[in-house]
């Protein structure tokens, strides 16, 4: 199939997850992405195992997020490397970079400096907390910015500690966001013949994911807290154990689908109860009526409620572990995983698709150097 970056190159002085991640979506997206590695063990993310792909050493993270890319060595503390990087530069047209605060500025190759020397080049910097304030300066992984910016003060249950979301949603988001501040500025540099500066911090990304709150604490000064798998200002909307031990999501989000919910929970009268009726009263009452679904929700199994309520139209889940997850008909026919070309891993590929059709990766993830001479040699 022919992809949508077919033809634009890439240059990713990246490592870990949010700066790779931004790279792998483009290269997935046809994008000719070329990953510029320290010669001492590249990127840090090779090592981050058990497990490991299939030879041996290099993490499965590693192959997840590097598909589809040529891997190149150069010591960006030597001058010869830097002017190496700016040769390829000129042949490209997006440069990721997340590495330290400070590092691209002390080797020569920081926004400034690069945008006066190629003016067509997009340059994509993800920071920790961002390019200006106090804490521009300083590092960050993604556990940090769950912490910081707020999202672990409104996970899990009152009675629980602060928790860490699953997944490293922070890394997640900001790359994306790199990706489309990239593609919204080569859109304008068809309009303007330049380049520009385009930043994302995990900071930035962290205070998104909880703008709700925010917003809500702006706005009468509330500070929300932690309420389990429940939503503020939708009741139910949550999870709630069943007769066979297994939790079902329960999401009847407007008061139709609470009157059909009532209705298969055995309790019509719910619905007009004015205490239960409307979805405000629901909220204002929520410490009496919660307590008196998950009462009626212990009456029968996961898959029983699951056919009660879809019959009667009402939203629901199951709340699936990652196996049940990956043996659901639903994932299997989204055929969002893949087999990585040469004997590699299968990892989940991009979740988007063009055409009806999802990009397929025609590389696997590259050795440390591995196009160091095929990307290097016509430069000199």
């Amino acid at each position: 199939m022919t992809l949508p970056l077919e033809g634009i190159r890439v240059i990713e002085v990246g490592q870990a997850l949010a700066g790779p991640l931004a790279g792998v979506i483009l290269a997935d997206m046809g994008a000719d992405v070329i990953k510029i590695e320290k010669p001492d063990g590249g990127d840090d993310a090779r090592i981050w195992g058990p497990p490991y792909g299939p030879d041996g050493v290099t993490s499965l993270y590693f192959y997840s997020q590097n598909r589809n890319k040529r891997s190149v060595s150069l010591d960006l503390k030597a001058a010869a490397d830097v002017d190496k990087l700016h040769r390829l530069c000129e042949t490209a047209d997006i440069l990721i970079q997340n590495l330290r605060p400070g590092v691209v500025d002390e080797i020569g190759i920081g926004p400034e400096a690069m945008l006066e020397r190629h003016p067509r080049l997009i340059y994509c910097s993800i920071w920790a907390f961002g390019y200006q304030g106090p804490l521009k300066m300083k590092p960050g992984f993604d556990p940090l910015l769950q912490a910081y910016g707020g999202m672990m003060s409104v996970t899990g249950r009152p009675e629980d500690p602060p928790t860490f979301c699953g997944a490293s949603i922070n890394d997640k988001a900001t790359g994306m966001f790199c990706t489309i501040g990239a593609l919204a500025a080569l859109r304008l540099r068809d309009k303007t013949g330049k380049g520009c500066l385009v930043d994302t911090s995990l900071f930035d990304s962290a205070v998104h994911w909880v703008e709700g709150q925010v917003n809500n604490y702006l706005a009468n000064g509330t500070v929300s807290q932690r309420h389990g798998t429940g939503g503020t200002v939708i009741v139910p909307y949550q999870t709630f154990d069943t007769a066979d031990g297994k939790s079902l999501c329960l999401a009847p989000g407007n008061d139709r689908l609470w009157a059909r919910a009532a209705q298969v929970l055995g309790h019509p009268d719910w619905a007009t109860d004015p205490r239960y009726a409307k979805s405000a009263a629901r909220v204002k009452n929520k410490g009496e009526l919660l307590p008196m679904i998950a009462e009626a929700m212990r009456g029968r199994t996961r898959d029983a409620w699951i056919e009660a309520f879809e019959k009667a139209g009402v939203p629901c889940a199951a709340v699936n572990d990652i196996g049940e997850l990956a043996n659901t008909p639903q994932f299997a026919a989204s055929e969002i995983v893949q087999e990585l070309p040469g004997g590699g891993p299968k990892v989940v590929g991009l979740p988007i698709t063009f055409d009806r059709k999802r990009p397929l990766s025609t590389r696997p993830s590259p050795a440390l150097g591995e196009h160091t001479d095929e990307v290097l040699g016509p430069l000199k």
